[in-house]
């Protein structure tokens, strides 16, 4: 009984915890393509925390420490498990559950049929891309500040939301893994927070094109732009000027794809944002 009480009065210190910096954590939604806050306990160093395989995001409040989880689209609903390092104890296990999350439909005609059936010339260097994107949201970094509310990369309304079931040309394709913002070709596109440019690049679907890295798996992902004014190395800070809204690559009109990825997981950049 004294165990009990004593597990559950860690527990709730670490809910009081993470309740009181609220303000300084994206919002938590336990659903695919969202986000999981999983309290991990007191440790004398960073524990190093995996996910499916991938290391997690950790930080310390009040002594607590926290893993913020990314929950990929594709998860179904259930008990998830992270497995827990904490210096050279053995591992161990913390579980959380997630919650099932329907996404509306969006059916888009692209005019250009190309970009919706390629051309078997543009296979390969669709396959070299892909490659090199999901390498650019792999990264991970062991920055200790990692910042963790972000403001608007660019000025305009929410076009299309996270998250939905695309349909191009009556075909089906993978989900909306990003926050669209509608805004004129030109309109100036600015870093959400600090952080260093891993990559830039044109690419067939996801045109012009600029990854940041904000810290242990942290990435953001600005796509379909018309200027880069950044390159790889480049450190940004909240408000940098990275480039310019554009309409290239698969668009049916100009505007920005955001995108969130952390632990490499595709999640909604709204969960980030101080406004939703």
């Amino acid at each position: 009984m004294k165990a009990l009480t004593v597990m559950v009065l860690t527990l709730a210190a670490s809910l009081f915890s993470i309740s009181t910096v609220a303000d300084t954590l994206p919002r938590e939604a336990r659903v695919p393509g969202g986000l999981a806050i999983v309290p991990l306990g007191e440790y004398a160093t960073r524990p190093e925390v995996h996910y499916n395989g991938k290391p997690v995001l950790t930080i310390q409040q009040d002594a607590q420490w926290i893993a913020l989880v990314g929950i990929p689209l594709g998860v179904t609903a259930g008990t998830q498990s992270l497995d827990i390092k904490p210096g050279n104890a053995n591992k161990q296990q913390i579980s959380f559950d997630i919650t099932s999350k329907e996404y509306e439909s969006q059916y888009i005609t692209i005019k250009d049929d190309r970009k919706v059936n390629p051309y078997a010339q543009d296979l390969e260097r669709i396959q070299k891309e892909s490659t090199e994107i999901a390498l650019a949201l792999r990264t991970f970094s062991s920055e200790r500040e990692v910042p963790l509310v972000f403001r608007y990369p660019v000025e305009g309304p929410t076009s299309s939301p996270f998250g939905l079931r695309r349909f191009f040309n009556q075909l089906p394709r993978k989900p909306h893994s990003g926050l669209d913002i509608a805004a004129p070709t030109g309109t100036p596109i600015v870093a959400p927070a600090a952080g260093t440019i891993i990559e830039t690049g044109d690419y067939f679907f996801n045109g012009n094109t600029v990854f940041i890295d904000h810290g242990q798996g942290l990435v953001t992902m600005y796509c379909h732009m018309n200027s880069i004014d950044v390159k790889p190395g480049d450190r940004v800070d909240s408000g940098t000027p990275i480039g310019t809204v554009g309409m290239t690559g698969r668009v049916t009109g100009p505007h920005l794809h955001w995108g969130v990825s952390l632990n490499d997981a595709r999640i909604d950049p709204s969960l980030f944002l101080s406004k939703p």
